[in-house]
């Protein structure tokens, strides 16, 4: 009989490990391997494969600016929500490991009991005596205290790739904030950039203002003193173009407002002044950025660190899928005290109990849960590939696209200071003429008008080069580390990633 029964319990269990281990086939699901290839050069001709930059605060030599970006990496709302996500995935490591550790827990009960007198176990207590004199109790007492265990023994690895994989999902989101910061360092510098270039325009406009009512004037002058070529038309259209530079302010004013404001919730406080210096806004000087070779980005993107952290996690959470086909093995074991009567609960060995069993199991039927699991596993890290690639051709895309707008918006710059020192020229020329009556009105508005224009377009074109060197900066993957090296290096996760 007992033969009999190890060989019925050894079949099962052969059973067991050859239909656990049958792994359903992935077909065109079969994941490939990550394209890691990029060019070797950004396409440009003085791209001579230096080492990128150290981009920190001296790549802002602004004092304010820095002020700003400090004050919205301690209060900004979504740097603030990030440390919770980080915590989050922190306490997911240690929930993983405790997965694979033995748990033990401690019980106590008390209960009461009446079987029937008319079953095997009613019979048996009937007739049978606990001590010499003492039979059992109809109305039966029970009193329990214990421990007991259970332990999943990981034969697999399978709880140790979940919380490897986990580990790499935290390191994830540190890469992930890491690329927040950057972003959120940028759009801080482009919108203070912005906000230094309305000032400047503001001021141009508001000379302007200045320099027309006084041409107005003598418009007014001259035609009450019945100078040729000068009308009551003259003095109107030399007054609409006053009121028109008048209105235009209010346009300006109004987005100074709303772009402090912006800041304002970028740095996490409510709205009030920006203290910038907006006078020097066109001796600024965009900073030369040394990009280094395009494999560099791989490195200092913190966007494609944080996709092939993730690429690294889902290929673990294949293998936790592909391993839930296999059987595990758990083992539970109990040891206490157990009595009917309270008086008696520690008196031992009699009131003792105690007991152990392993078992071996594994899927045997009805597999379409894992192997849907298994699917979906397998599809996430060829979404995880697919994003890898995506980061990597979009990086190198960005970087390159800035490099070339640098050297276009320098040359643009050249061209337009150019543009307006001609127009200054031609306004002093055409007030000349218009004194002594060899220009008309019209000549001498639309050459203030077109001196106007290039005055705006060169301070629009000096922001838009600082806006690429920002751009740049943010393209090669820049960032804050200030903090970072205050602190020493990245956190750990307190599980770790084995």
């Amino acid at each position: 009989m007992n033969e009999r029964l190890i060989r019925a319990v050894l079949s099962a269990t052969v059973l067991c490990l050859s239909t656990g281990g049958c792994v359903p086939l992935l077909g065109d699901m079969q994941p490939r391997e990550v394209d890691m290839s990029v060019p070797d050069s950004f396409g440009l001709e003085e791209d001579d494969g230096s080492a990128a930059a150290d981009v920190v605060e001296k790549f802002f030599d602004d004092a304010n600016l820095i002020a700003l970006i400090d004050e919205a990496l301690a209060n900004n709302q979504e740097l603030n929500i990030l440390d919770m996500e980080i915590l989050i995935a922190n306490t997911e490591i240690l929930a993983r490991k405790g997965e694979y550790l033995p748990k033990v827990g401690v019980g106590a009960g008390v209960g009461i009991e009446k079987v029937g007198e008319y079953t095997s176990q009613g019979a048996s207590d009937a007739s049978d005596e606990i001590k010499p004199g003492k039979r059992v109790p109809e109305h039966l007492p029970d009193f329990g205290l214990g421990f007991v265990a259970t332990w999943e023994v990981d034969i697999w690895g399978k709880l140790h790739d979940a919380t490897r994989s986990a580990a790499y999902r935290y390191l994830s989101s540190i890469e992930g904030r890491k690329f927040v910061v950057t972003r959120l360092v940028a759009e801080i510098a482009r919108s203070y950039f912005e906000l230094m270039a309305l000032d400047n325009e503001l001021q141009v406009l508001r000379t302007n203002i200045g320099i027309l009512e006084d041409a107005l004037e003598i418009v007014r002058v001259q035609k009450q003193a019945a100078t040729a070529g000068v009308t009551e038309l003259a003095v109107q259209r030399f007054e609409a173009e006053v009121l028109r530079s008048r209105s235009r302010q209010y346009d300006i004013q109004q987005a100074i407002v709303q772009t402090e404001n912006d800041i304002n919730l970028l740095v996490g406080r409510f709205p009030q002044a920006i203290t910038r210096s907006s006078d020097t806004f066109l001796e600024l000087q965009p900073k030369v950025v040394q990009t280094g070779l395009p494999g560099a980005l791989l490195e200092n993107r913190p966007d494609i660190r944080q996709a092939e952290l993730d690429l690294a996690a889902s290929k673990l959470d294949v293998e936790v899928a592909r391993k839930n086909f296999f059987p595990s093995l758990s083992i539970e074991a109990g040891l206490g005290v157990n009595s009917y009567e309270a008086s008696s609960l520690f008196e031992l060995p009699e009131s003792l109990f105690y007991g152990a069993f392993a078992g071996l199991t594994g899927p045997l039927i009805n597999r379409r849960g894992l192997t849907a699991d298994y699917y979906s596993a397998n599809a996430r890290q060829m979404q995880a590939v697919l994003e890898f690639e995506k980061r990597v051709r979009q990086a190198y895309s960005e970087t390159a696209s800035q490099l070339a707008r640098v050297g276009n918006l320098g040359q643009k710059y050249e061209v337009k200071a150019q543009q307006v020192a001609v127009l200054n020229q031609a306004i002093e020329v055409s007030g000349q003429l218009f004194n002594s009556a060899r220009a008309d009105y019209m000549e001498v508005l639309l050459t203030r008008r077109d001196a106007l224009e290039a005055q705006m377009e060169l301070i629009e074109t000096r922001q838009l080069q600082l806006d690429a060197m920002v751009n740049t900066y943010q393209a090669i993957g820049g960032g804050w580390r200030r903090r970072v090296e205050e602190a020493g290096s990245d956190p750990e996760p307190d599980g770790g990633a084995e």
